[in-house]
């Protein structure tokens, strides 16, 4: 990734963190922009979202931000719109490291168990 695409996406994830916590975030809901990754090309970025809402459904909040997707850019552009020639396409994807990050947890837990079972047999 060069220096400008790296740019670019920290700008844009510090300003649609902004715009999304003040303007498309349903109450009792915490929507983090946890990465932002631009193509080559800058015309694409791909927004990785993490959506805290307890006691309701998150699949919700991402097809109420998909469905506000056009309003999102236009009200991005107007912040970023002296720093870039074209305002990138938005395309906003669930955030699950911490699913993944749970899940390697689980296997390292169970090697670490396995572990212990196999050193206690081989003291007896």
């Amino acid at each position: 990734m060069s220096i400008r695409t790296e740019r670019l996406s920290s700008v844009i994830k510090k300003d649609l963190g902004q715009l999304l916590q003040r303007n498309y975030q349903p109450s009792g809901t915490f929507i983090t922009v946890t990465q932002v990754r631009m193509t080559d090309d800058l015309s694409i970025a791909k927004v990785y979202l993490s959506v805290f809402s307890p006691n309701k459904d998150v699949q919700e909040v991402y097809k109420y931000i998909d469905d506000h997707q056009d309003q999102i850019r236009y009200e991005l552009a107007s912040k970023i719109k002296n720093q870039v020639r074209r305002i990138p396409e938005l395309l906003f994807y669930e955030d699950d490291t911490a699913e993944y990050v749970n899940k390697i947890e689980n296997l390292f837990e169970k090697v670490r168990k396995q572990r212990k079972q196999n050193s206690g047999d081989k003291d007896e």
